[in-house]
């Protein structure tokens, strides 16, 4: 079996589990992580459906007076667009909700940048949707980067990767923070 064949069927199996597990909470468990609390600017996103929610961490990002990047899909990459807080400057199609505006087009001072994944492996590695955005976002990003899961999406297997896959440094359940060693 190839490697996007492997990867499709696992997506797909993810994706199934976490819709009849899937339980509403918080990931407020990253905002006393050191490289949280000393960044002033963060990527984040925002998460629908059943996506660990990132809603209650991004208010407390602005409500901390960190300035916030969120992500705007744009062909086939993202860029990054400062978000305020104001619901008004906000764009949903399909299941995405993208801030409007101006993109920066400097992000060097990146401290920490949050994941979407569907699964996390014990390297680092995470499985995405499958679009490749964060594949070819996180490689341009500085900055700590952590991986959003529910509980039971870290995983002891080691998820099928490619050459262009960026390992994380630390994924976050709703209730701990694992960090992977370099």
């Amino acid at each position: 079996m190839n490697q996007n064949t492997l990867k499709k069927q696992l997506r797909d199996r993810y994706r199934r589990e976490r819709v009849q597990k899937f339980i509403p909470t918080n990931f407020n468990v990253i905002l006393k992580a050191p490289e949280i609390v000393s960044a002033t600017t963060i990527c984040s996103y925002f998460s629908y459906a059943q996506e660990p929610s990132t809603d209650e961490i991004n208010k407390a990002f602005l409500a901390d007076g960190k300035r916030l990047l969120l992500p705007r899909v744009n062909g086939l990459v993202i860029e990054w667009v400062q978000w305020d807080g104001n619901p008004t400057n906000l764009k949903t199609t399909k299941n995405l909700t993208e801030p409007t505006g101006p993109a920066v087009t400097d992000t060097s001072d990146v401290g920490a940048v949050i994941t979407p994944a569907l699964r996390i492996d014990q390297e680092g590695y995470r499985m995405g949707q499958g679009g490749g955005f964060y594949d070819r976002a996180l490689p341009t990003l500085p900055g700590w980067k952590i991986g959003l899961v529910h509980a039971g999406e870290l995983t002891s297997e080691t998820l099928p990767r490619e050459s262009h896959d960026i390992a994380l440094d630390a994924a976050a359940t709703p209730s701990l923070i694992v960090r992977f060693k370099r």
